[in-house]
């Protein structure tokens, strides 16, 4: 080993400033079946659709230790060349609170992990989008991504990122491309969508019972969000495996 691959080691090795080693990270997540794929030994969840309610479950949580915070789910895309299942492994996240850098040694760590697996020709760096809102219109995509060079879009990772800075700790992003730039949601897609971050079928059915024509881009968001729950599963696996949700 050189000099400076030693060097490299120790860097990829080392907890970001302000982890602490052994204490759990924090994973946050604006759905149920997010937190159930991100949960596991070494990582505490936090999840809900609505704000404040995030807001106040996660700063309880970083309360009874936090050694990072974590962005980990779905996300729109922003990008016209980003597919459904595309990682996106986020510089910074530029949102409501302005520009939140993510830590870049962890942020490395994490794109790391995904090296010899099926997950490398799937992960790009950039910056993460944050909003207050869901961003469901193609129109309203390319505008995001015009005005901000992001690639992907959330409701999580602004939150997750002021919290964590105004902490002191190390904060990351890895989220799944779900609804592709050109995608259009229809209003059943949300439609379900509860502030604790489960989903409720009635309303789901009640929208596409008041316009059926929703079906066909509801199945197909049905195909895409296969994809990106493919990816979430098997980043998680990665992760996992290389110790990168974990500050030794």
């Amino acid at each position: 080993m050189s000099a400076n691959d030693a060097r490299d080691a120790r860097a990829f090795r080392r907890v970001p400033d302000g982890g602490r080693a052994g204490v759990p990270v924090v994973a946050v997540t604006g759905m149920a079946f997010e937190a159930k794929i991100v949960r596991g030994s070494g990582v505490t969840v936090v999840f809900a659709a609505r704000a404040d309610w995030l807001e106040r479950a996660l700063s309880e949580a970083v309360a009874r230790g936090c050694s990072g915070i974590i962005s980990f789910g779905t996300a729109g895309g922003l990008a016209p060349d980003l597919q459904p299942g595309t990682l996106i492994v986020a510089d910074a996240v530029c949102g409501p609170f302005g520009r939140l850098a993510t830590d870049a040694v962890w942020s490395n760590r994490i794109a790391e992990a995904f090296i010899g697996t099926p997950l490398a020709a799937l992960t790009r760096r950039g910056t993460m989008a944050g909003v207050t809102a869901p961003v469901t219109s193609e129109r309203d995509k390319r505008s995001l991504h015009q005005s901000t060079g992001a690639l992907a879009v959330d409701m999580e990772s602004h939150i997750a990122g002021a919290i964590a800075t105004a902490r002191g700790l190390p904060f990351a992003v890895c989220r799944s491309i779900v609804d592709p730039a050109w995608r259009t949601l229809p209003k059943a897609a949300t439609a379900g969508l509860r502030d604790d971050g489960h989903t409720a079928i009635m309303p789901i059915l009640r929208e596409l019972l008041r316009q059926p024509s929703q079906l066909g881009a509801l199945l197909r968001l049905a195909g895409d969000a296969r994809a990106a729950r493919t990816s979430l599963i098997q980043a998680r696996h990665a992760l996992g495996v290389a110790r990168a949700l974990a500050f030794d």
